[in-house]
């Protein structure tokens, strides 16, 4: 029986490797290398195809990472996200809903339009806004938006409807082609132009109000406008239903001043917008009165035109 420094001399000595030549230990080298990257790479893939929910559901804001399930096929629908997580969404087979592929939030398709609120089909919160917005919600408000009530803010310095179309095209030229959204869209003035002129290959027509986008979708039916390059939507200004970077414009005509929140709702634009994205908007500046009334030239010696970026 060999002694305890013995043995543990011996298998010191079994653990020591022979010594290699220079050229062989790098090839064993590199071999082993890959055989790392390999793994390193198989274990990546199975990360990305097993993730599950509870980890995604995590995930920032911010973030825009591969849906769990196969995502809407390529069209109008498949630029939309959930309002909560901003993953995209998923459509029903016969298209009577919309559900977030991680969250599991479902979107109903209100036959005039996809409501893509962050409070739909909840009873437990409430969607009141500030009396500027609320105002556009009613009935009476939205019908005689485009009979009249839009037509009238050239007395607060706007060029007139095709003044004002003309203007937001040339800033938006570089995204000629793109998506873009018609955001705090009413009945739909711009958006159906925006339509029509096949500048765009989609064009969404969204709006808090619902009965505006009724509104619009009435327009739509009564100027016989194909809704291949269309869709309406309902959403939150502040909390806009787009996988970041997905848009290549956002219009908003005569709009800011009603917003709850423009610094959020800019934010959330930039947010939306891909690298290069162009967002035109106009809106009321310098009135004393509640800013969604058109306010008479007298008096206002220094801003005869609205602020157009």
């Amino acid at each position: 029986m060999a002694a305890p420094g013995t043995a543990t001399t011996s298998a010191a000595a079994a653990s020591v490797a022979p010594r290699r030549p220079l050229g062989v230990l790098r090839s064993h080298l590199r071999r082993r290398v890959a055989a790392r990257r390999g793994r390193a790479g198989s274990l990546r893939w199975l990360l990305r195809a097993g993730v599950s929910p509870a980890v995604t559901a995590g995930a920032p804001e911010e973030a825009v990472a591969e849906p769990l399930v196969e995502a809407v096929p390529e069209s109008k629908l498949s630029k939309l996200a959930c309002p909560i997580c901003y993953y995209p969404l998923v459509s029903s087979s016969d298209q009577s809903a919309l559900e977030c592929s991680t969250c599991k939030k479902v979107y109903p398709n209100k036959q005039d339009y996809w409501d893509l609120t962050v409070a739909v089909g909840s009873t437990e919160y409430s969607e009141s806004m500030p009396a500027a917005t609320e105002m556009f919600r009613t009935p009476l408000v939205s019908f005689l938006y485009e009979r009249g009530w839009r037509q009238n803010f050239i007395w607060g310095g706007f060029p007139g409807l095709e003044g004002e179309f003309e203007m937001a095209k040339t800033y938006l030229e570089p995204t000629i082609r793109g998506t873009i959204v018609d955001a705090s869209c009413g009945s739909g003035l711009f958006s159906r132009l925006f339509v029509k002129s096949e500048l765009y290959s989609l064009v969404v027509a969204l709006d808090f109000s619902e009965n505006m986008l009724k509104q619009c979708n009435e327009f739509v039916k009564q100027e016989n406008i194909s809704t291949e390059r269309l869709a309406l939507v309902r959403a939150d200004i502040s909390r806009l239903p787009f996988v970041s970077g997905s848009i290549d414009a956002v219009h908003a005509g005569a709009a800011i001043h009603c917003w709850p929140s423009p610094a959020c709702a800019v934010a959330e634009i930039s947010r939306v917008l891909r690298p290069g994205g162009v967002f035109v908007a106009s809106t009321f500046v310098l009135d004393v009165l509640p800013p969604a009334i058109p306010i008479l030239r007298i008096g206002r010696p220094v801003v005869h035109a609205p602020d157009l970026h």
